[in-house]
């Protein structure tokens, strides 16, 4: 299982925020890119970069930062927040983001997704972020009635690369992942899904591998990491080396990556 740290960006600073509250951020770091290197040199082989500002605005607003950290590392950068066009999508690949992440457009425009999935293919992934199994959007602030299941199976459908299933009640919370709801999730959809949200300790991370074989290949851990809670180098040691999305096609998982 692949383990990918993640940055939050606010106001071009690393911070961690609660239940997706944005009056609770705290910040952890000035400096995202020295963040990033940090990971990377503790064995990272993916980084998730969120846009918190851009999450709110509908549109990319910390490109710059985003940009410097593609720069200074080497490995997989994943990005995601207040992606609702496709010039903003296509502007972030082509500065060398590997994968974008649409949360937002998933629920009120999926034929933007279909049309993203078949020109960028597998760099196209959904976030699926929930409040007791409802789907949240425009940077949390709204919940809707659809279920997460019925977004995921559509998005499936629609041919994006892998969905990340955040838990909002768990986001940041440190008191474990929702196995139930990304049970329900690897079981509902046939692509990978991410798990994000809760995660505390290395036995969080066991239970999360448990769950590796009905779909759940990798886990996005924030504030863990910058709290001390967990060592990067020792959850690495716990549960692989990750980069599951390099295991060839023959041995019937999907790629991601």
């Amino acid at each position: 299982m692949e383990i990918i740290p993640a940055i939050d960006i606010l106001e071009g600073r690393c911070v961690r925020l609660y239940q997706g509250d944005y009056a609770r951020a705290q910040i952890y770091n000035q400096d995202p890119v020295a963040v990033a290197k940090e990971w990377v040199a503790q064995g990272a082989t993916r980084l998730h970069l969120v846009d918190l500002d851009g999450a709110k605005k509908g549109e990319p607003v910390n490109r710059k930062a985003i940009a410097a950290i593609v720069n200074a590392v080497d490995v997989p950068i994943q990005v995601g927040g207040g992606l609702r066009a496709r010039a903003a999508v296509a502007d972030l690949l082509a500065i060398g983001v590997q994968q974008v992440i649409l949360g937002t457009v998933a629920v009120e425009q999926p034929q933007l997704v279909a049309q993203l999935c078949a020109e960028f293919p597998q760099q196209i992934v959904v976030g699926i972020d929930a409040r007791d199994g409802k789907v949240a959007t425009r940077g949390w602030l709204e919940t809707t009635e659809i279920l997460a299941t019925e977004i995921g199976q559509q998005m499936a459908k629609l041919g994006v690369a892998a969905i990340i299933y955040t838990d909002i009640h768990r986001d940041g919370t440190l008191k474990g992942p929702n196995l139930a709801a990304l049970r329900e999730m690897a079981q509902a959809v046939d692509i990978p899904v991410i798990a994000s949200g809760g995660v505390s300790s290395i036995t969080d991370l066991l239970s999360l591998l448990a769950l590796e074989p009905q779909g759940v290949r990798s886990v996005i851990i924030g504030r863990a990491l910058y709290t001390g809670d967990i060592s990067l180098k020792e959850a690495l040691q716990a549960v692989g080396p990750g980069r599951w999305q390099d295991v060839p096609p023959d041995l019937g998982f999907s790629a991601f990556g």
